[in-house]
């Protein structure tokens, strides 16, 4: 009944019709399928879209589009909503289709294109270029998908109906075997010159594919090199596959012995000055170098042969390793046209286009197989030496000068062996009363009237076993070998964990529980932003010092907690393996809140530092207000990885947007900056939907967060810069580069006026033994006798490498989290022998109710206690 009346809003143009039933609960729990097709005669097989379209609404075609409705979705006779809107001439129309990328080259069941349809010029116009759009669209994908490789791409193109020009070119004239050749991707190439690609072709240069070869020459002379130390000096400077070294004499760089520096030339940038004898080079990793280059030795020839060496380095040397779909295409070239190898010296995969005697190439293809990737494997090992040695000579020399320029106290997140002893050492049969340190005094309890039957809660205040000292391992010994690869897959020593799933590390969003339920009590819009900003700020508190990293949770694993002194419940579920993705639903026990998410923890290395982007979209509903809140977390790193002392910082925006009301708060999560001034600070502003500042926040993630009137803070902010430069002009600058703040850095300036949304509860007293966790984290592992039983057999708490770390036994849990590896690889294999994908148990993908972007959804199904048919993870 609901999609009739979809269809018949959208003929008539019925606008509000249609927002009414979009945003109706027939829409949210999907009982109405937006593409639906009419079974009446004069609506058969046709959507609401190809109804408005025909008739000419615009507003209700821009409305079904944003709802998501099939913008290339074909009626029964193969017309798309373009066709309808062409067939009656209604330009507004096309133009918002075509801004929606429908296809200007579907063809109906009458052999039609749009533009085959329209009596309207200047639609047939507008089709015209939108098809010539599409074509060049798909031709640039051609040569994209030749340039790296992407035979799958490559094949579906060249398997389309009509497929794109294989003779296109790009900028610099060179065709899709052209950029094959140069880029050595020989089964790409192999796949053009099937399907009819000229190997005598000319680019702008003049270069066939059949003569494009790779092979760079050394290049070597005397340079001068700026320091910022010690000035101009000069070295020998070498230039050779792609990589640029320095030495102090000619005699140390042709033995190869007391290199002074060198960087891979990959995505180097040179800029040059007027008279080409100064010249700066921009590498990979945003560092400049500053050369000068004498007028009599030629500098055009040193211009040149860093630009070669860089084309090398870029789309030679960072090529990947062979594939097994590579071998076995290699074992059908004796039937067709190949890439032949002409010499050891030339660069293996340069080789000419020709035909091949079939017989010669099956007897010399092992062989030449065995010299590329001994070629590819020597290139790639000594750029990985060369890359190691740089980082950890720039990081060592980085953190001896700060040592000597900065003199400061000593960071709060190092330890002093004083401070070690000083802590509290017993085991885990300590009891507190739940949350006393954190949590109680803002307990989901409060909210009702104490009585004599009030129920008390007993949790751990300790872990079985203190924390292993890391002082003999190195983060860096572990990563320098792990250089261009992407870090969720690197599998890094068990004394670099905490004993904590990330499942678990996600359940810690919840320790501040009473901040949603102070929301759900506040009846202004506003009084629920500042306590949802606030929730979004505690959700990060508990990284502070927090430096070793969680458990990546195996595919399948969940976690449950049930807390019925803070009013709540959750369930999460790791999703995905590659890419790692865990989601998470909590819901009120009194069904007056729902929190639900998913995370993909995006892991980059910088050198001297790891930073964690955690991906993914955070929700918050208030089914009692009608309200929904979204917002990401920020960015978090971690410093010091190769020498000094590990520090986190967390940096980035955070816009919290109440969906109903369209307030914002935009907080701004600060980098710690050159001397450490704006460590682990937070400010923002809560908006109404006209953008008008309603009230200041700032505080800091790691300590408390107050709201104030916009005026007082951005005053207080003045005065605070004055007499910051006054202090400075007097005592200079003594601050701590590297996040080293001193104590009196870890206090909030209090403006007056201002309101506390929330403060940090201390950690407890052995805190720094117990890897840094807070009363509510010692917790999450915890497995008394009444779980036991009740939880499904893939709960964390179950998870045995992290049971045998919690308890002290290192060697166990290195090797239990070994063989759980190897079970999930081996789980694997058997799921792709098979075509089998996995099936997760309690979430399923789909349209965030909110944002409209994909995400993991609660299936239901859990708190039923039915766990037959889990699979055997652990």
């Amino acid at each position: 009944m609901n999609e009739e009346q979809l269809l018949q809003y959208a003929r008539n143009g019925d606008l509000l019709g249609v927002q009414g039933l979009l945003s109706s609960e027939a829409w949210v729990e999907k009982h109405i399928d937006i593409n639906c097709k009419g079974k009446s005669k004069w609506n058969l097989g046709w959507t609401p879209l190809h109804l408005s379209c025909y008739f000419g609404h615009r507003d209700v075609v821009e409305e079904l589009l944003k709802a998501g409705a099939n913008v290339n979705l074909p009626n029964n006779i193969g017309d798309t909503a373009l066709h309808k809107a062409a067939f009656t001439g209604r330009k507004e129309v096309v133009m918002l289709l075509l801004h929606y990328d429908a296809c200007a080259t579907v063809i109906n069941g009458s052999a039609q294109i749009p533009k085959d349809v329209t009596q309207n010029a200047e639609i047939r116009s507008m089709l015209e270029a939108a098809e010539r759009t599409e074509e060049r669209k798909l031709e640039e994908k051609l040569l994209e998908a030749a340039r790296e490789g992407d035979l799958s791409t490559l094949t579906q193109l060249l398997s389309r109906k009509k497929p794109p020009d294989i003779s296109c070119i790009d900028l610099l004239g060179n065709t899709p075997l052209h950029c094959a050749a140069y880029r050595g991707q020989r089964l790409c190439a192999l796949k053009l010159l099937r399907s009819g690609a000229d190997p005598n072709a000319m680019n702008k240069n003049g270069a066939s594919a059949n003569g494009l070869t790779r092979h760079v020459k050394k290049y070597e002379g005397l340079l001068w090199k700026s320091s910022r130390f010690f000035g101009w000096r000069s070295y020998w400077v070498v230039l050779q596959d792609g990589v640029i070294s320095w030495y102090s004499k000619q005699s140390d760089a042709a033995v190869n012995v007391r290199r002074q520096g060198c960087k891979s030339l990959t995505n180097a940038t040179c800029l040059v000055t007027k008279d080409n004898c100064f010249f700066s080079l921009k590498c990979f990793d945003d560092s400049v170098h500053q050369f000068k280059v004498c007028p009599k030795s030629e500098p055009e020839a040193w211009l040149d042969a860093l630009e070669e060496h860089s084309a090398y380095s870029t789309h030679y040397c960072s090529q990947e390793q062979g594939s097994e779909e590579e071998e076995d295409e290699e074992e059908k070239a004796p039937q067709c046209q190949s890439v032949v190898i002409k010499s050891e010296k030339e660069n293996p995969l340069s080789a000419s286009l020709s035909v091949i005697n079939p017989s010669l190439l099956s007897v010399s293809l092992c062989v030449r197989r065995a010299q590329v990737r001994s070629v590819k494997l020597e290139h790639e090992v000594e750029k990985n030496k060369i890359l190691s040695e740089a980082l950890q000579t720039l990081a060592t020399e980085h953190h001896e000068l700060e040592q000597s320029v900065v003199k400061g106290s000593s960071p709060r997140s190092a330890l002093s062996e004083d401070e070690f002893h000083d802590a509290v050492s017993e085991s885990g049969s300590e009891l507190s009363l739940s949350g006393f340190e954190t949590v109680a005094s803002n307990s989901f309890e409060e909210d009702e009237e104490e009585d004599e039957g009030s129920v008390i809660y007993f949790f751990r205040a300790s872990l079985p076993a203190p924390m292993f000292s890391r002082n003999d391992f190195s983060i860096w010994s572990i990563l320098r070998n792990c250089i261009g690869m992407e870090l969720s897959k690197i599998t890094m020593p068990v004394i670099f964990n905490e004993p904590l799933s990330f499942l678990q590390r996600l359940t810690e969003y919840m320790e501040h529980t009473y901040l949603i339920h102070q929301a759900n009590a506040a009846s202004e819009s506003i009084e629920r932003m500042k306590c949802v900003a606030a929730f979004a700020v505690s959700a990060v508190a508990s990284q502070w010092e927090r430096t070793g990293k969680p458990f990546n949770p195996l595919l399948g694993e969940t976690y449950e907690l049930v807390r019925d002194d803070l009013g709540f419940r959750l369930i999460s579920e790791q999703v995905s393996h590659h890419p790692p993705v865990s989601a998470f639903h909590a819901e009120g026990l009194k069904q007056d809140f729902v929190f639900h998410g998913s995370i993909y923890p995006k892991l980059k290395f910088w050198g001297k530092s790891v930073e964690a982007e955690p991906k993914g979209i955070i929700t918050l509903e208030l089914p009692k207000h009608n309200e929904a809140y979204t917002w990401t977390n920020p960015t978090c790193c971690v410093h010091n990885i190769i020498v000094g002392q590990l520090w986190i910082e967390q940096y980035g925006n955070v816009e919290v947007i109440n969906h109903r009301t369209g307030e914002k708060c935009c907080l701004n999560f600060k980098p710690c900056g050159l001397f450490g001034k704006e460590l682990h600070k937070v400010e923002g502003y809560i908006l109404d939907k006209s953008k008008k500042k309603l009230c200041a926040l700032y505080g800091k993630w790691t300590e408390c967060l107050y709201v104030v009137d916009p005026a007082a803070f951005e005053a207080h902010k003045k005065n605070d810069k004055k007499g910051e430069e006054k202090k400075a002009s007097k005592a200079g600058n003594s601050g701590d580069q590297e996040g080293v703040p001193s104590p009196a850095a870890d206090t909030v300036d209090v403006i007056p006026g201002s309101q506390l949304l929330w403060r940090i509860a201390p950690r407890p007293a052995n805190s720094a033994q117990m890897y840094s966790f807070t009363s509510f984290a010692m917790q999450l592992n915890e497995l008394s006798k009444d779980m036991e039983g009740v939880i499904p057999q893939t709960d964390c708490r179950l998870r045995p490498d992290i049971r045998a770390m919690e308890n002290g036994d290192i060697d166990f849990a290195s090797e239990e989290k070994k063989r759980l590896e190897e079970k999930q690889r081996a789980a694997r294999k058997n799921r792709s022998k098979s075509d089998e994908e996995h099936k997760t148990k309690w979430f399923q993908q789909g349209p965030n109710p909110h944002t409209r972007s994909q995400d993991w959804l609660f299936a239901g199904g859990y708190w039923d206690r039915n766990y037959s048919q889990l699979p055997d993870i652990y």
